[in-house]
C-alpha cells in the first residue's frame, strides 16, 4: 500500500472519530449544556448590532461586527415575524444592512432527542451547546432553515449564539423546536435568558 493512500486512510479514520464524537448514536448533535448552569438570567437575549454599507454574507456580518458594534434593546426572544418594507430588523436602529451578534441562553425543560428550524431574512448562524443548529448564508425572503436533530442530554440552560443579517427590504428571526416526531413550533420567550 502506497504511504498516500495509508496517509487518507489514516485521515479519513480521523475524521469518523471526530464527527461521531459530536454525534449521538442515532447521528443527531448533541448539545452540551452550559457549565456551569446560569442563575438570576434576564429574560430575552442580549444584541450587538453594526450597520454596514453592504453587507450579503454571514463573513461579511461577522467582519462588520468585529470592525465596531454597538449594544442595542434585548430581543424578547427568537419570534420576529416578518416586516413591513421599512420597518427597523429586530430591534435595531435600521431596517436594511443590520448586522447582529445575538447571545443568550435557550432553556430545554427535559432530555430528550428534539427537532430544531429557523426562519430568517436574511442569513444566520446558529450554535447551541457547542453545535451549529441552523445556517443560511445568502439572502432570501422569511423562509426555513434545514431542520437540525439534536440530543439534549440533560434538563437546563444551553448556551445560544446567533450571527445574523438582514441586507434589504423585509426582516425576521424565529426558532422553532418540538420533540422528535412533531412538528416544530414557535419558542415561547420564556425559553430565553441572557446575563
Amino acid at each position: 500500500m502506497s504511504f498516500f493512500r495509508v496517509l487518507s486512510l489514516t485521515a479519513a479514520a480521523a475524521i469518523s472519530l471526530s464527527v461521531t464524537a459530536t454525534m449521538g448514536v442515532s447521528g443527531s448533535l448533541t448539545l452540551q449544556p452550559a457549565n456551569p448552569q446560569p442563575t438570576g438570567l434576564k429574560p430575552g437575549l442580549s444584541v450587538r448590532y453594526a450597520y454596514p454599507k453592504e453587507v450579503k454574507t454571514l463573513r461579511a456580518a461577522a467582519k462588520a461586527l468585529e470592525a465596531g458594534s454597538e449594544a442595542g434593546p434585548p430581543l424578547t426572544g427568537l419570534d420576529y415575524r416578518d416586516t413591513a418594507i421599512g420597518e427597523n430588523a429586530l430591534t435595531s436602529k435600521r431596517a436594511e444592512q443590520v448586522a447582529a451578534d445575538i447571545r443568550g441562553y435557550v432553556k430545554f425543560d427535559a432530555p430528550g432527542t428534539y427537532t430544531i428550524d429557523f426562519l430568517t431574512n436574511d442569513g444566520m448562524r446558529a450554535v447551541i451547546g457547542g453545535q451549529v443548529v441552523g445556517k443560511f448564508d445568502g439572502r432570501q425572503p422569511c423562509d426555513s432553515t434545514f431542520a437540525e436533530e439534536v440530543e439534549v442530554p440533560v434538563a437546563g440552560w444551553y448556551d445560544l449564539q446567533i450571527l445574523y443579517f438582514q441586507r434589504l427590504n423585509t426582516s425576521c428571526l424565529h426558532m422553532r423546536m418540538a420533540p422528535k416526531g412533531s412538528r416544530p413550533t414557535w419558542m415561547a420567550d420564556s425559553a430565553f435568558g441572557r446575563n
